[in-house]
């Protein structure tokens, strides 16, 4: 799963002289991009990066921190760290946001002027519609990428109001936005945000720059024998899950066991690991290399909890999260819940194990009687599907930096061109 040399070897040299271009992968220059992103840390800031360079672009990497570590490289890339914010902290971070607009010239002045200018999240976009300003170059491309649609942005008070028109105003730099989902563009982009500029969605696919080999019998030997094991992976953040997990794996005395993997939101369950620790069925195994390390640990288990309430019937009801993909490309069946995007798509795959609702009598329901032909039925529906489901590959990051510096722009424009789903009355 690891790119070849000759994608590692595109990376940045931050001091590089003044619009000098070198060619590209093709005979052309490679463009330059600058991305600003919330958390330096995230594994999903990594595997975008990868993506961009994979797909033929120069990239620069800046951004806030949530970690207390200083972040040195991102993936091999020396980043312009813009100081650490906290999760949650909503007032905190719009204060960080306005120092580093205060300083924009102490911590960009050494850098090239880029192509592209890709602001992660609404915090990153105003410091790249100061930056553009900065630059002092009109044709410098804005991109918007938004995964997650924060609950503040669709509250129906004088803060959510403010919020959509602080975002509206600065869309007005913007060229292209990225999303991940055809809910948020349903659901907030159109409706909420009234947005007239190109809308691209890129998936949460699994990246594969490199044919992967998974053999039959390894997939096999780690699913033939008891216990049952559901894997939830990634950023842990729903505390009704932990809780139905944990009271299911005890009801059920050690029929099904649960492994934990990647990053808890300690926001959320501050006694996350004290808790874990005393669970009989239970283990957190801490974090993992995204994309390098899936193969294995999806491998391991029978099953992928893709189910995330952590703001039901908004956010968490419109996403497709990255566990989903990841999962299904090493043939793990998923678990979601009804009225969510998740569980619209994977009936209309014909894939997966759908709960009615989260609750530990529901999954007692649902995988409690299951047998091993069962089990391979649903995993065997889910491994016909054509791999390109499940990946992004070469092909896919050279036609999304192609997009975003404009040979390329698609565009959903209309609701008919999104499956309907989830709708913002139902929140």
């Amino acid at each position: 799963m690891n790119p070849s040399p000759a994608i590692l070897n595109q990376r940045v040299t931050d001091m590089r002289p003044q619009n000098l271009q070198e060619p590209g992968r093709h005979g052309r220059a490679s463009p330059h991009f600058l991305y600003l992103v919330h958390d330096l840390a995230d594994p999903a800031v990594r595997r975008r990066l990868m993506m961009f360079q994979a797909g033929g672009a120069d990239v620069a990497i800046a951004g806030f921190r949530r970690s207390q570590a200083p972040i040195t490289l991102v993936d091999d890339v020396a980043p312009i760290e813009l100081g650490q914010t906290e999760n949650g902290n909503f007032v905190q971070r719009a204060v960080a946001v306005v120092k580093s607009t205060l300083s924009i010239r102490s911590r960009f002045g050494h850098l090239a002027k880029p192509d592209v200018i890709i602001a992660r999240n609404l915090e990153m976009l105003v410091i790249a519609v100061r930056l553009k300003s900065f630059f002092g170059s009109p044709e410098i491309k804005i991109a918007y990428e938004c995964l997650d649609i924060h609950r503040l942005m669709l509250r129906t008070d004088q803060m959510g109001s403010a919020l959509r028109g602080l975002e509206r105003r600065l869309l007005r730099h913007v060229s292209i936005i990225i999303t991940s989902s055809p809910a948020f563009v349903r659901n907030y982009f159109r409706p909420l945000a009234d947005v007239t500029q190109p809308i691209e969605i890129v998936e949460n696919k699994h990246l594969e720059l490199a044919n992967v080999s998974t053999t039959d019998g390894t997939l096999a030997g780690a699913r033939t024998h008891s216990p049952w094991k559901i894997g939830w992976f990634g950023a842990l953040r729903c505390k009704r899950s932990l809780e139905v997990l944990s009271e299911f794996t005890q009801e059920q005395q050690g029929k099904f066991v649960i492994v934990l993997r990647g990053i808890p939101s300690l926001d959320v369950f501050p006694d996350f690991h004290e808790f874990v620790e005393a669970q009989p069925f239970m283990s957190f195994e801490g974090r993992y290399k995204n994309p390098e390390d899936l193969s294995a640990i999806y491998e391991d288990v029978h099953f992928s909890w893709v189910i995330d309430l952590f703001e039901a019937g908004q956010n968490s009801a419109w996403l497709l999260p990255n566990r989903l993909y990841e999962g299904c490309r090493f043939a793990a069946v998923p678990i979601a819940v009804t009225s969510t995007e998740t569980a619209e798509f994977l009936s209309s795959k014909l894939i997966g194990i759908t709960m009615e609702e989260l609750s530990v009598s529901e999954l007692s329901r649902v995988l409690s009687t299951l047998t091993s032909e069962q089990y391979y039925a649903h995993r065997n529906a889910v491994t016909s599907l054509p791999k390109k489901q499940w990946v992004c590959d070469l092909k896919d990051c050279e036609a999304l930096v192609s997009k975003i510096v404009g040979s390329v722009v698609t565009s959903l424009s209309s609701a008919q061109e999104v499956p309907a789903s989830v709708s913002l009355e139902r929140t």
